[in-house]
């Protein structure tokens, strides 16, 4: 049961300053770059804030003008930063070029030695923030930052327990930030803690060693049945009993077909299939994770909150940078099959 007559949400993670060429341009191209911000918790909380629920967004930033900047962006969203901890010396800056048909999109890192790569967990009172909150999330990719941040989201995920507090974790795995090896080891310390855990068929495989079945990534080719026992597996191995996959047959940079599964106790439910044409993919995970979290804090039942988490993350991938800036009469429209794109007068 809640605590609060509308569910809150607390994320942990990293807040950058986001630069990208405009259009399509390549880097050696760009004579200029848009600046915008982005980190995967920050964009599932202004997700959720954007569809109605509490947020507040945990991180650590240095006392600057583009810090402030950044967390203004989620101010004028209704994300709630009134925890976030201060010091250090630099926010993390992602570099984004987009990709278009065979061309992938590339991501280049500059978040060594950035105020949150420092933090620890007497930056946060953890207890004073979880015994107001429902639901906690964080991704993989905040416990890679650094030797230190494990202990962080560790004291995180300790502290959400003893308040009762349900927690949900994107698996997302980045190889430029830590190995297989070292994820592993990190993530199965964390994960017994994890009530939702939402992960792709190539993060899993990587980070737990777990194959789902005749699935390619490379390919596209998808094994559904091979999912399920992923699952399975999840749940023996962890005691995970909601485990959820978004399933993207990637036929270029440009053009995807797009689904999702969620499965419950073992019990599978399949969202519809899109074809997305991607005008931007960035923050598609975390689009998918924000509808999840509200479809399920809003205690919609296992195939309408799967078919509300596909509509969400289908939608982002038609909006430029990284929130996703739909409403909650548009998920539920699509959701619901209205998605031929007429325009709406």
């Amino acid at each position: 049961m809640s605590k609060n007559t509308t569910p809150r949400v607390v994320g942990l993670g990293d807040l950058l300053l986001s630069l990208a060429p405009a259009g399509y341009l390549r880097f050696i191209q760009a004579e200029q770059f848009g600046a915008f911000y982005t980190g995967a918790e920050a964009n599932v909380c202004v997700s959720l804030a954007r569809l109605g629920l509490e947020t507040d967004f945990l991180t650590r930033l240095p006392r600057n003008d583009i810090a402030d900047a950044a967390v203004a962006s989620l101010r004028k969203y209704g994300v709630g930063t009134a925890n976030i901890a201060w010091g250090g010396d630099r926010i993390g800056i992602l570099y984004l070029e987009k990709g278009a048909s065979q061309r992938a999109s590339k991501v280049i890192y500059d978040r060594k030695h950035t105020a949150i790569c420092e933090a620890n967990p007497a930056d946060f009172d953890f207890d004073a923030v979880f015994e107001k909150a429902d639901w906690f999330h964080f991704t993989g990719i905040t416990p890679a930052l650094s030797d230190s941040m494990p202990a962080v989201c560790l004291a995180a995920c300790q502290a959400a327990k003893r308040h009762g507090v349900t927690i949900s974790c994107d698996l997302n795995f980045r190889s430029k930030l830590w190995t297989t090896e070292k994820a592993g080891q990190v993530m199965r310390q964390l994960l017994p803690y994890v009530d939702v855990l939402i992960a792709n068929e190539e993060d899993v495989e990587k980070v737990l060693g777990i194959r789902a079945g005749k699935s390619d990534v490379e390919s596209g080719e998808l094994d559904r049945a091979g999912y399920v026992e992923v699952a399975k597996q999840l749940q023996a191995e962890f005691g995970i009993t909601r485990i959820a996959t978004t399933l993207r047959k990637s036929i270029s940079a440009s053009d995807n077909d797009w689904s999702a599964l969620l499965c419950v106790d073992g019990q599978p439910y399949f969202s519809r299939e899109y074809h997305v044409h991607i005008v931007n993919r960035v923050g598609g995970g975390d689009s998918f994770s924000a509808g999840l979290i509200y479809a399920l804090a809003q205690n919609y039942g296992p195939q309408d909150a799967i078919e509300f988490a596909a509509a969400a993350s289908c939608l982002k991938h038609t909006i430029e940078n990284d929130f996703n800036l739909v409403s909650l009469d548009e998920i539920q429209a699509l959701a619901a099959g209205g998605g031929n794109g007429r325009v709406q007068r």
